[in-house]
C-alpha cells in the first residue's frame, strides 16, 4: 500500500511541478493554436531524465520506477495534457518493450536515443478499420528472403510525422490468426516505400503530434523483428499494459489542472454580492470533484507501485486507466458548468481541458475495453498478469 510518497518521490513532483509551470505554462495558449510540437522540449526533458523510469542505467535509465514517470507525467498534464505524451512515446511504450523483448544489439541501438529525447519514438498499432479489435489488422509483412516487405496503413498514431524509430505490428502469417503477428522496430526516417502525413483534425491534444503512416513494399531489416516472428500480439498486449497506466497518469493530471482552476475561479468570480464558491451548489461540485480525484489518484498510483514490484496488474491498471479517465471528464464537464459562458469561450483554458479530456476514454484501449478486462478477471474468465 502507497501510504507517502517517499522524499525522492516528492523531489520528482515537485521537479515536474517546476517544468509545467516554467517551461510550458508560459507557452502553451500559443503552441496549442499553432499545433507546435517543439522537440527541444523533449530533448530538455530526456536531459532530466524524465524518459528513464523503469529503464537499466547502462540504457540511459534514472534508476527510478513507473510511479515516479506517474508522478511526473500527471504534473506535466495538470498544465498541458498533450506534454504528456512524450513519456509514453519515449519511455513506458517503446523503450520499455524493447528493454523486456529486445536483444542486446536492439536496447542498445535504440533505447539510449529515446531515453535522452534525441530520437521521437513512437508504436503504431491502429488502422482505418481496427482500433479496439487490434487482431482485425490489415498490414501485412512477407518474408522477402534478406528483407521483411512491409505493406499497409496505420492511422492515428502519435508521433507518425516526426518520429524516427519505432514499433509497427503487422500479420506475417494470417492463417495463424492472432499468433501470426509480428512486432518490427522501423525506422520511419530512412526506410523506403514508407510515407507519413500528419492529422490535423483533431478535437483537442492540439500539440500532441497525431499522423498517418503508409507501407509500400518498405524493405524491413531481417534483424529488426522484436522477440520471435509471431510474438507480436502478445507483446503489444504487454505494452498496452504499460502505456494505459501513462493515459491514466494524464487522466489524473488533466483533472486535477481542472479543479486548479474551477478553485480559483469560485474565489475570484463574484454573484449576488459573494463569491461564487460561497453557494452550496457550487461547493457540492467542487467536492464531488475532488473525492472523485483523489480516489482516480490512489488506483492510479497502486497500478504503478504493482508494475515496479512486477506483480500482476492488468486488473489494477484497466481499472485505475478507465476510472480516471471518467473522473477526467466528468471535472471538465463540471469546470466548464462553474465557469459558465466563460467556459466556453477560449479566453479561458477551460475548453481546452474540456476537449483534451475526452481522449482519455479512447486512446490505449477505449473505456468499454477497460470494462471488458475488468469483468472478465473479476468473472474468471482471464487472468490478472
Amino acid at each position: 500500500m502507497i501510504l507517502e510518497f517517499t522524499t525522492e518521490q516528492k523531489m520528482v513532483q515537485e521537479m515536474g511541478r517546476k517544468f509545467a509551470e516554467q517551461e510550458i505554462k508560459p507557452h502553451v495558449e500559443e503552441e496549442e493554436k499553432a499545433h507546435a510540437f517543439p522537440l527541444e522540449r523533449v530533448r530538455q526533458m530526456g536531459e532530466l531524465g524524465f524518459f528513464g523510469c523503469g529503464i537499466d542505467e547502462k540504457y540511459g535509465g534514472n534508476g527510478m520506477g513507473i510511479l515516479e514517470s506517474v508522478l511526473l507525467a500527471e504534473q506535466i498534464a495538470k498544465i498541458s495534457p498533450s506534454w504528456r505524451l512524450p513519456f509514453n512515446m519515449q519511455n513506458i511504450g517503446p523503450s520499455l518493450t524493447v528493454q523486456k523483448f529486445g536483444t542486446e544489439e536492439q536496447k542498445e541501438a535504440h533505447i539510449p536515443g529515446w531515453v535522452s529525447g534525441e530520437k521521437v519514438g513512437f508504436f503504431a498499432i491502429t488502422e482505418p478499420n481496427s482500433g479496439s479489435d487490434v487482431a482485425g489488422m490489415k498490414t501485412n509483412a512477407k518474408d522477402g528472403g534478406d528483407c521483411w516487405i512491409l505493406n499497409g496503413q496505420k492511422t492515428w498514431i502519435s508521433n507518425a510525422q516526426i518520429g524516427d524509430y519505432g514499433l509497427v505490428y503487422a500479420y506475417t502469417d494470417r492463417s495463424a490468426k492472432y499468433k501470426g503477428m509480428t512486432c518490427f522496430l522501423v525506422d520511419l526516417k530512412n526506410t523506403e516505400g514508407v510515407t507519413t502525413q500528419p492529422i490535423e483534425t483533431k478535437l483537442g491534444l492540439h500539440c500532441a503530434p497525431t499522423g498517418e503512416v503508409q507501407f509500400d513494399d518498405a524493405r524491413i531489416p531481417k534483424d529488426a523483428v522484436l522477440g520471435e516472428v509471431g510474438d507480436g500480439f502478445k507483446i503489444c498486449m504487454w505494452q498496452l499494459n504499460n502505456t494505459r497506466i501513462g493515459c491514466a497518469a494524464g487522466a489524473i493530471g488533466c483533472a486535477g489542472g481542472l479543479i486548479d482552476l474551477a478553485l480559483q475561479y469560485c474565489e475570484e468570480r463574484t454573484q449576488f454580492g459573494q463569491p461564487l464558491g460561497k453557494f452550496q451548489m457550487m461547493q457540492s461540485s467542487i467536492a464531488e470533484l475532488i473525492v472523485e480525484h483523489h480516489a482516480a489518484q490512489l488506483l492510479v498510483y497502486r497500478a504503478a507501485y504493482l508494475k515496479d514490484q512486477k506483480k500482476p496488474n492488468q486488473y489494477e491498471t484497466s481499472i485505475a486507466k478507465y476510472y480516471s479517465a471518467e473522473a477526467a471528464v466528468h471535472a471538465a464537464n463540471e469546470v466548464m458548468k462553474i465557469y459558465g459562458s466563460w467556459g466556453f469561450s477560449t479566453e479561458y483554458p477551460v475548453e481546452r481541458y474540456y476537449r483534451d479530456a475526452k481522449s482519455y476514454q479512447v486512446v490505449e484501449g477505449t473505456s468499454n475495453i477497460q470494462k471488458t478486462i475488468i469483468a472478465g478477471i473479476a468473472l474468471g474468465y482471464a487472468q490478472n498478469r
